[in-house]
This record gives structure tokens, C-alpha cells and sequence, in this order.
């Protein structure tokens, strides 16, 4: 369905703000879970497209962690996964049947955060505002009808390619605006010595080995503990997030200190990818990341996403073999809301 454009505008209002009403030619609405392969191969479409302009290789046909990724968005945050179907009945060139779908949005609220996972519109329909217009009736929270935002929405977030001046600019003009470089940093602990040894006195235990925690966060003191974690480093909580590592085959790991203080936890896995971390001090930051690419043997390389303000995490990482992979990607917000030098993101598309 096409969402209406905005009532007048009222004491508390925006009156600046876009209306949520969907492009001539197109209609908003949900998407299903049919929907997401279309989405995934809009995404590969549109990353393809600039990507080879910057003579960059093209993105692999193998969709399988964006499918999980966007069944997860999908599930916990329906009414801000969108899709822009066209409305004329024109012959489709994908061989699937039913409406057309050009474009699609994925955003999460985490409590006070909302945060932009994913817009990608195909090149054959850009340059007609559904960028905008999508992130719009995103940010309408809980119902596709248009409302004043949410005011305990306290934040604004979002990840992107630093190779995308012009996405970049919507974002800014959006009061997102790019404030810090997330690094994607690949390879394997080749050289000893780069880590800062973790202090004597830590304790680590893997989550499956904490009484109660099973698979994920099982156990009530350990959610809470990690919960207690992501609101000091992140500012927010995200337990349904780590619901989906345990089910991604991610391993956790808590950390504590002589005086049985929670200090940090952090996720590595069989696959190579690590994060999201979180520690209390940013000291602790570089020697956790340590023991996460030893602790588990990757069936390739590990990867992680490292922000810049995380600084001896990156420095120790280059000295230990690892190297930088593709552009810079920027983290983007309208109010500060964590401290990136004590905290590693899962993925640009998911803090």
C-alpha cells in the first residue's frame, strides 16, 4: 500500500520533514519473507553497479548471509523492512512472477537507537527519490500510517560506504552525518607478540559453559550481564541481536576480573567473523580482541569491523598479520550515543 503524505503541521512538528508518501509509479508496503531473495539480489545489483565503476571485483553469487541477515531484520522489526513495488504492470526481467519490487529499505529500533541497515535501489530506478522517501516511512515507528517520531527514538544511525558520495549526502542532509571511518581489517594472527597480554587475574569462560547459558544468552545472569555491557559501551541494549549470533554459530565469551567484575565480552566463530565486543575500559579493547582470532580455528580468515576510535585494536591487529580490506565504511549519527573505542559492531548492517 502507498502511505499518505503528512498532516499539517502542528506545535512539535517537523514541518521540514519529508512526506511519507511513496513516488509516482510506486507503492510502499512491508515486506515478507518471499520478498528477500528479490532484496538480496537488489543488493548485489546496486553494490555490483558502482563497485565495477571503481573497478572493484563483483560481489559473489552466494546470498546465504545476507538471506540470514534480512530474515533476522525482517523478524524482529517488520514494519521497518520495506519494499517499493511499481505500480505499472511492466514485463519483469528477474523470470518471477508478481509485482516488481526496484527498491527496498531495512532499519531496527534498540530502544532509544534507530538505526539505517540497509537501502539499496536498483541503478534503473534511481534518481526519483525513493531513498528518501523510503527511509521516511521507516522511520514511522510501528505502523506504515505517518505520525510524529517516536520521541524516545533519541538517536539516528547509520553505516556507509565511504565509496558513496551521493547516499552519504542523503544521510547528512538527514542530520546523519558521517563522524567516524569503520575499518574491515581480514588475514590471521601470523606474528606473536602484536596483543597486549590480558591481565593475569581475567578470568574468561565461553558462554555455552556458563551454568544455565546453553545456546545464546540462556541464562538470566548472563543476559544481564551483557546487557549491562552493551548499555555502557553501546548505549543500548540488543539481546534479540545476540539471539541471532547464537543461531549464526557465533561464539561468546564473558570476562572477568579478580573481583569477579564483568570487564567485557566478545564473539568469534568457525567462520571468521568476530564481534560485536564490548569492554568497560578501551585499554581492555586490543587485548581481547587478541585471544577472540586465536580462540577459534576459522575455516578461512578471520574479519572483523574495527572502528577508528578504536586505535590500538587496529594497530594491533596490523602487527599481527592482519591488513585492510575495501573502502572505508562511515559511521553516521545525529547525536552521539556510544563509545566506538569500547565497542566493535557485529557488522555495518547490524551494531
Amino acid at each position: 500500500m502507498a502511505t499518505r503524505a503528512d498532516p499539517p503541521a502542528t506545535a512539535g512538528d517537523d514541518a521540514d520533514s519529508p512526506p511519507l508518501e511513496a513516488p509516482a509509479g510506486y507503492a510502499f508496503r512491508p515486506a515478507t519473507p518471499a520478498d528477500l531473495p528479490t532484496c538480496a539480489r537488489i543488493w548485489r545489483e546496486s553494490l555490483n553497479d558502482y563497485m565495477g565503476r571503481l573497478s572493484q571485483p563483483e560481489v559473489p553469487d552466494d546470498l546465504g548471509a545476507i538471506l540470514r541477515l534480512y530474515g533476522h531484520l525482517q523478524s524482529t522489526d517488520p514494519a521497518r523492512f520495506l519494499v517499493a513495488e511499481r505500480t505499472e504492470r511492466t514485463e519483469r526481467t528477474d523470470g518471477a512472477g508478481g509485482p516488481a519490487i526496484d527498491a527496498f529499505v531495512a532499519a531496527v529500533a534498540r530502544e532509544g537507537l534507530w538505526f539505517l541497515s540497509m537501502l539499496f535501489v536498483l541503478p534503473r530506478a534511481q534518481g526519483r527519490g525513493l531513498g528518501r522517501a523510503l527511509v521516511a516511512a521507516a522511520d514511522t515507528p510501528g505502523t506504515m500510517e505517518p505520525r510524529t517520531p517516536d520521541p524516545e527514538r533519541r538517536w539516528h544511525a547509520t553505516a556507509t560506504d565511504s565509496a558513496q558520495p551521493i547516499s552519504n549526502g542523503l544521510y547528512g542532509s538527514l542530520g546523519m552525518v558521517p563522524r567516524m571511518p569503520l575499518l574491515r581489517l581480514v588475514g590471521l594472527p601470523e606474528r606473536a607478540g602484536a596483543f597486549t597480554d590480558l591481565p593475569a587475574d581475567v578470568d574468561v569462560t565461553p558462554f555455552d559453559e556458563i551454568d544455565g547459558a546453553g545456546d545464546g544468552l540462556g541464562s538470566s545472569a548472563l543476559a544481564a550481564e551483557v546487557a549491562a555491557l552493551d548499555r555502557d559501551a553501546l548505549g543500548v541494549e540488543h539481546a534479540v541481536d545476540h539471539a541471532f549470533l547464537a543461531v549464526e554459530g557465533r561464539r561468546g565469551f564473558l570476562y572477568h576480573d579478580a573481583t569477579g567484575a564483568t570487564i567485557g565480552y566478545g564473539y568469534s566463530s568457525e567462520s571468521g567473523r568476530v564481534g560485536p565486543v564490548a569492554v568497560t575500559d578501551g585499554a581492555l579493547l586490543a587485548p581481547v580482541v587478541g585471544p577472540l582470532v586465536t580462540a577459534v580455528r576459522p575455516r578461512g580468515a578471520f574479519g572483523l569491523w574495527v572502528p577508528g576510535a578504536a586505535g590500538e585494536a587496529v594497530g594491533s591487529l596490523l602487527r599481527a598479520g592482519f591488513r585492510f580490506d575495501g573502502f572505508p565504511v562511515l559511521l553516521c549519527w545525529d547525536r552521539p550515543f556510544a563509545d566506538f573505542s569500547r565497542y566493535l559492531p557485529i557488522s555495518p548492517g547490524l551494531l
